[in-house]
């Protein structure tokens, strides 16, 4: 596994985010977390319409599978939630929630993560 920056060093979260971006470089790491933040909203919804707590107890799962799939066979990194749990989340939700309104590339380039995909 590779590492950008000792993850101990992060005494801020504006600290953190450029780490973070940098940790995510492959755009099918991107991607899959992208697709696991999108399961982990759906199936909240599922509890809110149908009150059944599997969709709450699914939410973990689904959100780290894909993720941790990521980490582990595509980006060969070891995934920020073990060292930095409640950063990581957060991080998550922003790099989700700026994909969804087409912002994420400034924030990619400004950490230095190239655009295009890598071989």
């Amino acid at each position: 596994m590779r590492y950008h920056q000792p993850m101990a060093s992060f005494r801020t979260f504006a600290e953190f985010w450029p780490y973070y971006l940098r940790e995510h470089s492959r755009p099918a790491t991107r991607g899959l977390h992208y697709l696991g933040s999108s399961l982990v909203v759906a199936c909240f919804v599922a509890v809110v319409l149908s009150g059944h707590a599997v969709f709450f107890l699914a939410m973990p799962l689904v959100g780290y599978f894909f993720a941790w799939v990521g980490h582990f066979l595509i980006e060969r990194n070891r995934p920020a939630t073990f060292k930095h749990p409640l950063w990581s989340l957060a991080a998550d939700w922003r790099m989700w929630w700026l994909w969804i309104g087409g912002r994420i590339a400034p924030e990619l380039e400004k950490s230095g993560v190239r655009s295009a995909s890598r071989p």
